[in-house]
């Protein structure tokens, strides 16, 4: 069996490793002509981080992550609402990753050229289309600079990693149209600062409509005193979505600062956080509706390319690296291709579906929602206002969608079976 994956991301590159550990042969096809350290910061929770320990990167995420220890929720006023370990201190086997997206995709593609072969990483080949032709699915890219037709290729799968503007999904549906905008914005970014809260704490404060969010990525390049921190500022807004090639732009903290010169809390200072960063890019809030199906004969879709969903609750890039394992774990128990990916859809869409829909409804942050409307002036004590037993259930309710029961995570035998990696 061979395949061809189109999208040198997160995913795309996590299932072309996963599938030859599985002894598939793979080709990848990037639009990009040159893969770049880009984005700033990325979470991967630990049933993303048990996959990539055992397609041999533990190691090396260790080298380059912070092991998250704890997820913090705050008010507007930076009063702790409610505070759970996460990672191996929340009893899994597995830490919680925080890191640089630029880092972990050098990683992976350095992985990928060494494993695979770099001339089966293709970049500069922007997918056109597929078509069935009796048991193989043939696929077309088009030059990057010039769009001429330059390579077609084929193979018994095609697996769709390319992202929330897809081609490949815009292919299968093609009168979706644009993502849904959320009516927020966030302005991201990542800076060198003093540790706070232990230097281990994801940290989160605000409501629904306003909100910043912070936490450690990796070492300071130069200062051993600081850590590389990402920042995310977030706000609903009046506006329309921007234009698609308005996306992650640099901005300046003129567009958003004044509205949280006043969140300078006991534990960190957000404005002062702000002023001190060089490059800040802006981001629209959005996902895409889900959808009903996701594998059509021998063409499926995995990541943002299957189910694009919000940030809320540092899910997409994890699911991402799952859906690749799951997909794999199909193609290893089904002789039949169209078989596999059909299972595929069935095992993994349903749950996708929901954490997307949850997402929208602010995930585990609804904490903080709950904190804003019962007790908009702050309070006393968390207890007072919002019974623990309620902050336990949206927590536990949330790890149960996604995948991240320690129990159940733990316990979990491999998705790849050790008898199948080579």
């Amino acid at each position: 069996m061979d395949a061809i994956v189109i999208g040198g991301g997160i995913s795309g590159l996590t299932m072309a490793l996963s599938l030859h550990q599985a002894g598939i042969a793979v080709r990848v096809y990037e639009a990009a002509h040159e893969v770049q350290p880009l984005g700033v910061g990325i979470n991967l929770q630990p049933n993303a981080v048990r996959e990539l320990t055992e397609l041999g990167l533990g190691d090396e995420l260790a080298r380059l992550g912070t092991a998250t220890q704890a997820l913090c929720f705050f008010n507007k006023f930076g009063q702790l609402v409610w505070r759970e370990p996460r990672g191996r201190a929340a009893g899994l086997n597995w830490p919680q990753y925080s890191i640089h997206r630029g880092r972990l995709q050098m990683m992976l593609i350095a992985a990928a050229r060494a494993r695979i072969g770099a001339a089966n990483i293709r970049t500069g080949r922007q997918f056109l289309k597929f078509e069935t032709r009796g048991d193989r699915i043939i696929a077309r890219f088009g030059d990057r600079k010039s769009g001429a037709l330059a390579v077609e290729d084929e193979a018994d799968i095609l697996i769709g990693a390319d992202g929330i503007h897809s081609a490949v999904r815009r292919q299968l549906y093609p009168a979706e149209g644009a993502p849904h905008f959320a009516h927020q914005i966030l302005w991201r970014a990542a800076v060198e600062t003093a540790p706070f809260l232990g230097g281990a704490t994801m940290a989160i404060a605000g409501h629904f409509h306003q909100r910043v969010v912070a936490y450690p990525i990796g070492p300071a390049a130069v200062d051993r005193d600081k850590l590389l921190t990402n920042w995310i500022a977030q706000m609903t807004v009046a506006t329309e979505a921007p234009p698609r090639e308005d996306w992650n732009r640099k901005v300046g903290k003129e567009r958003f600062v004044d509205a949280f010169r006043n969140w300078t809390f006991d534990w960190l200072d957000v404005p002062r956080l702000i002023d001190a960063t060089g490059e800040i890019f802006e981001f629209p809030l959005v996902d895409r509706h889900p959808v009903p199906q996701w594998s059509f004969g021998r063409v499926t879709l995995i990541g943002d390319a299957a189910h694009p969903m919000q940030p809320t609750g540092s899910q997409a890039g994890s699911q991402a690296i799952v859906d690749a394992r799951m997909l794999t774990a199909a193609l290893l128990a089904n002789a039949d291709p169209v078989e596999a990916l059909c299972r595929y859809d069935r095992q993994r869409r349903p749950a996708m579906n929901d954490v997307t829909l949850r997402n929208r409804k602010f995930g585990p942050e609804a904490a903080m929602q709950l904190a804003e409307e019962r007790a908009p002036r702050g309070f006393a004590a968390i207890e007072d206002v919002i019974p623990r037993a309620e902050l336990e259930e949206i927590s536990r309710s949330f790890q149960a969608a996604a995948g991240l029961d320690p129990a159940a995570l733990n316990d979990r035998p491999s998705l790849v079976p050790p008898r199948a990696k080579r």
